[in-house]
């Protein structure tokens, strides 16, 4: 993409609104806009980014055996009052009654929907186990809305429901969802730890979020250091396999880590005093079990092997997508701005033309931005006539990881400068060295 054809609203002073980092980044970045309280218009850049987030979710969960389908914003409140939650959900939920006068509701989440799916065209144990999972907008009527989109009333969330004969094979399914996480969060450049939770109108006696440490988060936690330690790294997980799902899932929560709501002092006096430690977090995702909680109330049965109707077991698994976004610049940025791991950045690399109109400095972007893009590598070309300080500023304020700096005096000497928006540091370098670089960074095949 050329900067000059792209529609980039950066602000150079920081909305008054704006309360914490993440918020403050993406107004100036032209990111999003608030069109009311807590509810956002995604603008092309935040939208690559959350485009980016949302597709490496729906990598790792059909690599774990989960389908994708896509059920609808507004729902049916008599599946709601079925199930006992329309009245117990409390004045989060927005509710809608339509021209002819029937309750309806915007989902919040999508259990009572889910289950009467799965009821309506499944009725054998055969057909189990099953994962079915989408990514949706979801909207949760907050009091205060505030942070930007780390607590909007509208949200973009994957949710996805597990339907299994027996709590053995469901809790299976709840190592499954704790080990894609795991990929899913260090895909992104997060640590994002599990600490025992509470189940909240969810329910369930089961269920972990997933926190990403950061002064700003809402929750307090406590835990012991050394789960900082634990990495999922590059390692092969066979999903079927639940002796190794199982192994992953006490290697990651063994050690104490909980939120607030379910902290127990006794238990972490019991971890050694110097590995103690008390902090914020971002919650990022949540995994629940919770039985036959829905399949009960709802008659979501299947016939076992003995020809007995029999309620199947259900959990949920939630990832915020648009929170994530909000989450990883708190995590990675500096006082010049965002700083995106390469994952999830809206553009591989920057190139900075410091010399717009210069034959030579033309030429030579023009060579690296047809050579990135021709690997299949999205780099932004600032082309425009704006002062060399502006357009590092800009760089540096989006956050691209990488940069590339062409200017007349550089050429001279046969070289670009590549530059480093995570550690500062800058190279010179023929522009062909450059290329290969920003090639072997992203796994790609300079041509």
């Amino acid at each position: 993409m050329r900067l000059s054809r792209y529609f980039l609203p950066v602000l150079k002073e920081t909305p008054s609104e704006a309360q914490i980092v993440s918020h403050r980044y993406m107004l100036r970045a032209g990111m999003i806009k608030q069109s009311s309280a807590g509810i956002y218009s995604w603008l092309p850049l935040g939208f690559k980014v959350l485009k980016k987030i949302e597709n490496i979710v729906h990598e790792e969960q059909e690599r774990a055996g989960h389908i994708p389908m896509l059920m609808p914003t507004l729902q049916s409140a008599d599946l709601w009052k079925e199930s006992g939650r329309y009245d117990d959900y409390g004045e989060e939920m927005l509710r809608i009654n339509d021209r002819h006068g029937r309750d309806m509701l915007y989902g919040p989440t999508n259990e009572e929907l889910i289950t009467d799916i799965f009821r309506s065209n499944v009725s054998s144990y055969k057909d189990l186990p099953l994962t079915l999972y989408h990514v949706q907008w979801k909207f949760r009527d907050e009091i205060r809305p505030r942070f930007g989109v780390m607590r909007g009333r509208e949200f973009y969330m994957k949710d996805g429901y597990n339907f299994d004969l027996t709590k053995e094979d469901a809790l299976h399914a709840y190592n499954r969802h704790l080990v894609s996480y795991l990929r899913t969060y260090e895909r992104m450049g997060l640590q994002a730890i599990p600490m025992r939770a509470d189940g909240g109108p969810i329910g369930g006696d089961y269920t972990h979020e997933f926190l990403v440490l950061a002064d700003t988060g809402e929750s307090e936690v406590f835990y012991d250091s050394a789960v900082t330690d634990l990495t999922f790294g590059d390692r092969d997980i066979d999903y079927d396999d639940v002796a190794q799902c199982q192994g992953v899932l006490e290697e990651f929560t063994t050690k104490y880590a909980r939120t607030d709501e379910t902290h127990d002092e006794a238990l972490f006096d019991d971890v050694p005093e110097e590995r103690r430690r008390t902090a914020r977090g971002i919650e990022v995702g949540q995994i629940f079990y919770f039985g036959t909680k829905y399949s009960e109330a709802m008659g979501a049965t299947v016939q076992d092997s003995d020809g007995k109707a029999v309620p199947v077991h259900m959990g949920s698994h939630g990832i915020g997508v648009s929170r994530l976004l909000g989450a990883i610049i708190e995590a990675s940025h500096d006082d010049k701005g965002i700083i995106w791991p390469e994952g999830v950045t809206p553009f591989h690399c920057g190139i900075v033309n410091l010399k717009s109109g210069d034959d030579a400095a033309d030429a030579a972007c023009e060579a690296i931005y047809k050579s990135l893009t021709a690997m299949g590598l999205e780099p932004l070309y600032d082309d425009t006539k704006e002062r060399a300080g502006g357009k590092f500023a800009s760089m540096d304020l989006i956050g691209l990881p990488w940069r590339i700096t062409v200017g007349p005096r550089g050429l001279k000497n046969g070289v670009v400068e590549l530059t480093s928006r995570r550690t500062g540091e800058s190279e010179e370098m023929p522009p062909e060295a450059a290329i290969e670089r920003i090639a072997q960074i992203y796994g790609k095949s300079a041509v």
